[in-house]
């Protein structure tokens, strides 16, 4: 989850201007890989090898034996915590707040070595999007047979709407921006790759 969370975050980011270096759409006119299939299997490339790398950088800073332990004790203590809750164990309930602290500590723990690589892993993904992409591939890459537009207003789209058909950027309605098929083929690839290189966050 905390995965798709932060290609959603770096994905709003990326629609604007960085810091007046890089303004308007991702994308070129006249871009160096033409044609809508190869420009499809190319970014799905680019993005198996950033969650490669993303998750190489990340076996690497985190020690996942120990990140794996920290989750399955805060897990349980909420569990429990959550069940004499609900049976209003009284006796119960204050026995586990007498551990609020240090679970308090191992969330925080917990937090830091997650944010470890993003730090390493983040300013590499954002020079990339607006440098090294953008020239290669068209503004729009795939086309889907729907709206994949399920959040409201403009600022998050992924497909075009029929009133932004331009013949520029847009040429047919549905088709998807660059960056959004990038982010389709991030999360379609990276509970895969996170459990090839055993960094997935999934306790089973």
């Amino acid at each position: 989850m905390e995965f798709i969370v932060l290609q959603f975050l770096e994905s709003i980011f990326l629609q604007g201007d960085l810091f007046g270096m890089h303004q308007g759409p991702l994308g070129s006119a006249d871009p160096l890989v033409k044609g809508i299939i190869p420009s499809m299997f190319g970014i799905l490339g680019f993005s198996i090898l950033l969650n490669l790398f993303n998750a190489v950088v990340r076996r690497k800073l985190v020690d996942q034996e120990k990140l794996q332990r920290i989750m399955k004790e805060t897990r349980a203590w909420q569990k429990e915590r959550m069940a004499a809750f609900r049976s209003k164990d009284a006796e119960k309930q204050a026995e586990l707040n007498k551990k609020s602290a240090y679970m308090t500590r191992l969330n925080q723990e917990m937090m830091q070595m997650n944010m470890r690589p993003m730090m390493i892993t983040f300013v590499p993904l954002i020079l990339i999007f607006y440098f090294v992409l953008p020239p290669l591939f068209a503004y729009t890459v795939a086309l889907s047979p729907i709206s994949l537009n399920i959040i409201p207003g403009d600022f998050f789209s992924l497909t075009c709407p029929a009133d932004k058909i331009d013949g520029k950027i847009c040429h047919n309605e549905h088709d998807v921006y660059f960056w959004a098929w990038y982010f389709l083929g991030s999360i379609a690839f990276s509970g895969i790759i996170m459990k090839i290189t055993k960094t997935s966050m999934d306790l089973t």
